[in-house]
């Protein structure tokens, strides 16, 4: 119980937010975003180091999408424990552990990035960047303890958004020293996230905040594990993170594959899309805020299924500039999709415990205490469907040189992603008010956002 513990918070009282609430929850906003920023970064590490594994490194592009979707997967897996660990062990105490964390596989890969190094090898160094992917969980459920529900979908937004620019910077990072020193110095890579790695921790330690009110609930995750909207959630953000991080770690490959682009010329172009996709987060969760989070997300999922087809007819007539208009897009929109979906979280289960007639206090404890340990199946479930997108382009590519038979597949799961949406959260309610299990939040109070 090391650190600094506050012993009550309620943000859900206008004065005490007012008056406390509101300024260290902005403060340890702030610094978490840092930390979960250079985990992104750390996770998104073999986007960038494949990209220096030239021919004398003896891997092919199969086998680079491997690696990728190597860290792919043990960050989805590592988001479970990650999210419980926050009211096991206090939110800054676990920034401060986790961060530090990033040391080790930061460092092994610093050690082993050359050629004659086995492969076996570098599939155990990506495996362990995967705590990166981690760090998002935690540091989501601990920022939705810290605001109120009125306030979530721009917190949650701005924290996630924030660290899903760790993806593009860490390219932006590889393309100044591909650019610069040349293909053959990935080192120098690694060798700028070891000391920021120390800062974040450090930043955390001494600006953030442990929250003694938020204690596991071995019950609520039990019963996040049970209701069924932890699952349909779970699916749709499968649709838009798992389309970010999976996008996002296979651009400048699949740049380099299909369209036989050299490492240069697709590190210049790989960092864009990441980039805006992680800007445009928080404006879903405030569009969320404002017109509900199942709309937006819907609207969202139909213009990525159009973007799809774009990038479909580029593969066809191999235009790089259409195939980049339309994966660009597709970034975006999932940078959208990513803020408003994780939105409807604590909105669906505050609408729940109305419906199970609780009101007031009660019911936005029930909402807090449910989508807390919701988040982190959710976005464990998400960060698996990067590690699909993954796998679809290795298949896809060695089936038929292209990436076209992936995107088809791709552009079914998002018309199945919109029928989703649409019947669960956006079909009118039945007569009789609560008979059908229908969660859109009936307005309990003044300024609260719609699911």
């Amino acid at each position: 119980m090391g650190g600094r513990w506050i012993e009550r918070w309620e943000p859900e009282d206008e004065v005490f937010w007012r008056e406390e609430g509101e300024r260290t929850a902005r403060r340890n906003l702030l610094f978490s975003v840092l930390s979960e920023h250079v985990g992104f970064s750390v996770w998104s590490l073999w986007s960038v180091m494949v990209l220096f594994m030239g021919p004398r490194y003896g891997v092919d592009p199969a086998g680079k999408f491997f690696l990728i979707g190597t860290a792919t997967f043990v960050g989805a897996l590592v988001r479970i424990p990650y999210t419980f660990a926050v009211a096991r062990f206090g939110g800054r105490n676990w920034t401060v552990f986790s961060a530090l964390l990033l040391l080790l596989p930061t460092g092994l890969a610093f050690a082993v990035m050359e050629p004659g190094t086995s492969y076996t090898t570098f599939v155990l160094v990506a495996a362990l960047t995967g705590v990166g992917g981690g760090n998002f969980a935690s540091s989501m459920t601990n920022i939705n303890a810290f605001f109120p529900l009125r306030k979530k979908g721009w917190a949650l937004g701005l924290n996630a958004g924030g660290g899903n620019v760790g993806v593009p910077v860490v390219q932006l990072v590889g393309l100044l020293v591909i650019g610069t020193a040349g293909a053959v110095h990935p080192r120098i890579v690694l060798g700028v996230y070891l000391p920021l790695i120390v800062v974040a921790a450090v930043c955390a330690a001494l600006f953030m905040d442990n929250l003694a009110p938020v204690r596991n609930d071995t019950g609520a995750a039990k019963e996040a594990v049970r209701a069924r909207h932890t699952w349909i959630v779970a699916f749709l953000y499968v649709g838009t993170f798992g389309s970010f991080i999976g996008y996002s770690f296979a651009f400048g490959l699949v740049l380099q594959t299909q369209f036989g682009r050299t490492p240069l010329q697709a590190a210049s172009l790989t960092f864009a899309g990441p980039l805006l996709g992680s800007l445009v987060r928080p404006v879903g969760g405030s569009l969320a805020d404002r017109h509900g989070g199942a709309r937006i997300t819907l609207w969202t999922f139909a213009a990525m299924a159009a973007a799809t087809s774009v990038v479909i007819y580029a593969s066809l007539i191999e235009s790089l500039a259409v195939f980049l208009a339309g994966f660009i897009g597709l970034f975006v929109l999932s940078g959208l999709g990513n803020g408003s979906t994780y939105k409807m979280i604590p909105a669906i289960f505050l609408a729940q415990g109305h419906r199970e007639g609780l009101a007031g206090e009660e019911a936005e404890a029930y909402g807090r205490r449910l989508s807390g340990a919701a988040m982190g199946l959710v976005g464990a479930v998400g960060a698996l469907g990067g590690l699909g997108i993954n796998l679809a382009f290795r298949q896809s590519f060695q089936a038929s040189g292209t990436g076209t038979a992936a995107f088809a597949a791709f552009l079914v799961f998002y018309a199945a992603c919109m029928g989703v949406t649409r019947a669960v959260y956006l079909r009118r309610p039945a007569a009789v008010p609560g008979t059908a299990e229908h969660v859109t939040e009936p307005e309990p109070r003044p300024g609260y956002a719609k699911v």
